[in-house]
């Protein structure tokens, strides 16, 4: 079995959709903004340890995320359930810092009609604790508490205060030096963004800039809104936005996913004419590293896209070491693949150019639970090369 072409299938897949991460993301987000379905009942008697084997999927948890002295952030803000300290949850807080702790409902690939395992009910994260992610800030915990199916599902609200430890901030002091007129134009952007008036916020952030050129976030708002449709302009941008404020760490996400699609991608041209294929492939691969790594160095905590950034570039640039180590680490805070979904296949890739076959293995399966599609139709047959390859190893 030839491994190179085994591991080259298993980077198709880990790549795939690095283009439109970011557009999962905020889908994620979106989906919640219409506030929480209703609890419905079985009676004001039940409690979650007895309805964890007959709920329905109607129990679920609320709550709100506020920050100390300030502002909620245009991006999505990531919400964690962890139990005994491993995180076994994790959803995206909506624009007004709404989140919801819902019941699962990906179906597995591997057996018809079963949730996905990894994902807990409610009623299983009864005494779990609850906390916020967001760069350069400290979160207050939440304790999820025993309750009826009819008691109000609030838990009330998670604070977010500036950690003095971290270096970088989501908050740039640009904003806060920008002339009202410029804020102004910001936060029109701001409010058509949450309404879905995309063109309008556009227009409103390019005037932002234009009266405030050193305007860091606006620059940075400004690339994401057009991200998906003009990635080039969009990652000039974000460089523009880190030129201006290095220490704002938002953009370097987007960076390293825009520069990731562009290495994977083998239509892509470099305004560098002088180098080959191989060669743009192999500096973008280095900046994908370059900034994940920067961001880690602001915020050596990190969040599960930044890590999973870690993993792609190092790994690329030849760093497997340290690429498992990312990717482990994007994993253990992301093990619903929320907000970095391809992390498992990733870290399969690096555990099979590592020669942790059996590793590899174990996570392609691990990915089959919750991937469907053409994904898991290639995953599927990747898991068959692997498990006769080992079957040969043993056999000699």
């Amino acid at each position: 079995m030839n491994h190179k072409l085994l591991l080259a299938g298993l980077l198709t897949v880990a790549l795939l959709g690095a283009a439109n991460l970011q557009a999962q993301i905020t889908g994620a987000s979106a989906a919640g903004n219409g506030g929480p379905a209703e609890a419905s009942g079985f009676g004001g008697g039940a409690n979650f340890n007895q309805l964890m084997n007959q709920q329905k999927g109607s129990i679920h948890f609320m709550g709100k995320v506020v920050v100390e002295e300030g502002s909620l952030p245009w991006d999505p803000i990531p919400v964690v359930v962890k139990c005994n300290g491993k995180t076994v949850d994790d959803v995206f807080a909506d624009t007004k810092g709404i989140f919801d702790i819902e019941p699962p409902s990906r179906e597995s690939e591997v057996v018809a009609n079963r949730n996905d395992p990894a994902h807990p009910t409610p009623a299983a994260m009864v005494g779990c604790k609850v906390s916020a992610i967001l760069d350069g800030f400290e979160s207050s915990t939440l304790t999820l508490a025993n309750r009826t199916v009819e008691d109000d599902p609030d838990i009330g609200a998670i604070t977010l205060r500036q950690d003095a430890r971290a270096t970088g901030s989501i908050v740039s002091p640009t904003s806060l030096s920008a002339p009202p007129d410029a804020r102004r134009e910001a936060d029109k952007a701001r409010s058509d963004e949450i309404d879905g008036n995309l063109g309008s916020a556009r227009k409103h952030l390019k005037l932002a800039v234009s009266l405030y050129p050193q305007y860091a976030e606006a620059w940075y708002q400004l690339g994401k809104l057009i991200e998906l449709d003009k990635p080039q302009d969009a990652l000039a941008d974000f460089k523009k936005a880190a030129e201006l404020d290095p220490k704002f760490i938002p953009p370097y996400d987007h960076i390293a996913s825009i520069s990731a699609a562009q290495a994977a991608d083998p239509k892509f041209t470099s305004s560098d004419s002088h180098l080959t294929p191989a060669e743009v492939a192999k500096k973008k691969w280095q900046d994908v590293a370059d900034a994940a790594n920067h961001a880690l160095e602001l915020n050596p905590a990190g969040t599960p896209q930044i890590w999973y950034w870690s993993a792609v570039g190092n790994f690329n640039i030849g760093d497997k070491e340290l690429a498992e180590t990312s990717a482990l680490t994007a994993l253990s805070m992301d093990p619903n693949h929320v907000a970095a979904p391809k992390t498992e296949d990733e870290l399969a890739v690096i555990q099979a150019a590592r020669g942790k076959l059996n590793d590899a293995l174990q996570h392609l399966k691990n990915c089959l639970t919750y991937t469907s599609g053409p994904d898991a139709d290639t995953m599927k047959q990747q898991v068959a090369q692997l498990e006769k390859i080992l079957a040969k190893k043993k056999a000699k």
